[in-house]
């Protein structure tokens, strides 16, 4: 039997690469193991064409100049920024789920989004998901989670919260959250 896996086009999230700075090499390359549809911002594209690493879908404002690679395809953007540019491209192709590395996180830039495509975005060593109410996962015991802008109504099971949005995992087990708002990000240390 072979140990190849055969991965059908959109089965793994796309990977947004809107920025490399402070992103360890070795979680790109865990991100690239599947072989993703890969976006690049053109700033973050020299340091992915230089390690050797295939790009899909460039994005480029209106006057920056294409390099060449085989197979490339310019998204050009103009008058929206390129995230905006970037999710908009994803969802009309109906990727199910993207990766995003960025340098820079607002979780309001990508919450008009959560409806539309799952989100996990990496930034400043952690990893953001976009958690609906009621979700639960298991975790071990002492395991440390972050929670973007706490909701007022957001009930937790399995959590301490230790302060500044930080909590950690009472015991073995399933953590929940109850909340009423749409959506709320999560984070985790990678």
């Amino acid at each position: 039997m072979s140990s190849h896996h055969i991965v059908r086009e959109k089965q793994e999230p796309a990977l947004l690469i809107l920025s490399l700075d402070n992103f360890d090499a070795g979680h790109l390359g865990e991100l690239l193991e599947w072989s993703p549809t890969v976006l690049a911002a053109a700033p973050a594209a020299e340091a992915l064409f230089a390690a050797g690493i295939h790009i899909d879908y460039l994005l480029m404002g209106g006057d920056e100049e294409a390099p060449l690679q085989a197979g490339l395809q310019l998204i050009r953007v103009e008058n929206e920024p390129l995230l905006t540019a970037a999710m908009n491209f994803l969802i009309d192709k109906e990727y199910p789920a993207v990766n995003s590395v960025t340098a820079q996180f607002s979780p309001e830039l990508y919450l008009p989004y959560t409806t539309q495509i799952t989100l996990i975005i990496f930034w400043g060593g952690q990893k953001f998901i976009a958690v609906k109410p009621g979700f639960e996962k298991w975790k071990p015991a002492g395991s440390k989670i972050y929670i973007n802008h706490i909701p007022p109504d957001l009930v937790c099971h399995n959590l301490t919260e230790t302060g500044n949005g930080n909590w950690v995992t009472a015991t073995d087990g399933f953590i929940k959250l109850a909340f009423m708002q749409p959506y709320l990000f999560i984070a985790e240390d990678i």
